[in-house]
């Protein structure tokens, strides 16, 4: 099942596993660099943020990740 934390969880080892860390993932997918600090993952008020397909979808593409390569990541926890 995929919960907020072990969708983060593989977002960092998506970085880690790139040589990247998330702020150079994210510029590498020309995001913002912040969008993936830990920070910013709860809004203010507590919520979970959740990275968007169209977020993900851009970070898989320049990474030359697959879908399916993705949710290893995703599962390990």
């Amino acid at each position: 099942m995929i919960t907020h934390q072990t969708l983060w969880s593989g977002i960092d080892k998506l970085a880690l596993a790139n040589h990247l860390s998330c702020s150079g993932l994210a510029r590498l997918a020309g995001l913002d660099p912040t969008i993936f600090n830990p920070s910013k993952r709860v809004s203010k008020y507590g919520q979970p943020r959740w990275v968007s397909i169209e977020t993900l979808a851009k970070v898989l593409n320049k990474t030359h990740t697959s879908l399916h390569e993705f949710a290893k990541y995703v599962e390990e926890e």
